[in-house]
């Protein structure tokens, strides 16, 4: 265990009856674990990521860190809105974790043009946010997240904007920085195929007050998953994910009537 959620309980607003977000969510995550987190709008489940990184005060549970990995600083937000400076260049916004933690000028500048090369973006370097697409504007967000070598990275539906074909290549990105790097990450999506192509495992939350549904295990292989999307495990694993989602919906299963 590198962090536990035990009975995290949040609450929002003054007087006598204040608006739960989450109830009682208790799970255990593990040192470089990919965990995504799905359930129906309004359910908590960013309420949970920032609670998480500390933004939050839970009005009842806690947050039980390992020794040495609850640091706040070791943990990263990642937004689904467009969160670069418009008033910097493609390569300072790649480069400002970087000089955020006093590394030198050269070596920021050598690293980030690295990795947008790596991801496409060379020739960008110049350019500012208003100026390039918004897949691009993600994957300068998420390369800033990862240059930054945060210990864990919290995601909250960081491709929910984009188109399918953008949003695939940005999984695809995704999971080759998050396999090199060491990180953690705590995804939010409201996307079943993508929950279960990222994670080792996928939290299926109920409507609010949000609770923890079910712990799905996701057993494909590690690695390139793209083949993975077609096979027959990777529908078994959407069928029950989805059949938790429908119940946490409200969602009658077929066949089933109204009392």
């Amino acid at each position: 265990m590198w962090f536990a959620c035990t009975e995290l309980t949040v609450e929002f607003g003054n007087g006598s009856l204040p608006q739960r977000a989450l109830a009682d969510v208790s799970f255990e995550f593990g040192q470089g674990e990919f965990l995504s987190v799905i359930g129906p709008s309004g359910c908590g489940k960013t309420t949970l990521l920032r609670a998480v990184a500390g933004i939050v005060k839970p009005a009842r549970g806690a947050i039980e860190w390992a020794p040495g990995a609850g640091q706040p600083s070791a943990r990263l937000m990642v937004y689904q809105e467009d969160s670069l400076f418009p008033w910097m260049t493609v390569l300072e916004n790649a480069a400002f974790g970087l000089e955020m933690q006093a590394r030198a000028a050269g070596e920021r500048e050598q690293a980030a043009r690295a990795m947008l090369a790596r991801y496409g973006l060379a020739g960008r370097e110049t350019a500012y946010p208003h100026q390039i697409s918004a897949g691009m504007k993600q994957r300068v967000a998420v390369i800033r997240a990862f240059l930054s070598e945060p210990a864990l990275l919290l995601m909250d539906e960081p491709f929910g904007a984009l188109d399918s074909p953008t949003r695939f290549a940005l999984q695809n990105d995704l999971l080759e920085l998050w396999r090199e790097s060491g990180s953690s990450v705590l995804f939010v999506t409201h996307d079943v195929d993508e929950a279960i192509f990222l994670s080792d495992r996928v939290l299926v939350m109920s409507a609010a007050p949000g609770r923890i549904l079910a712990d799905v295990a996701v057993e494909l292989p590690r690695g390139d998953r793209r083949d993975a999307l077609f096979s027959e495990r990777f529908l078994e694993l959407k069928r029950e994910v989805m059949a938790h989602l429908n119940g946490a919906s409200g969602i009658p299963k077929k066949g089933a009537h109204a009392a």
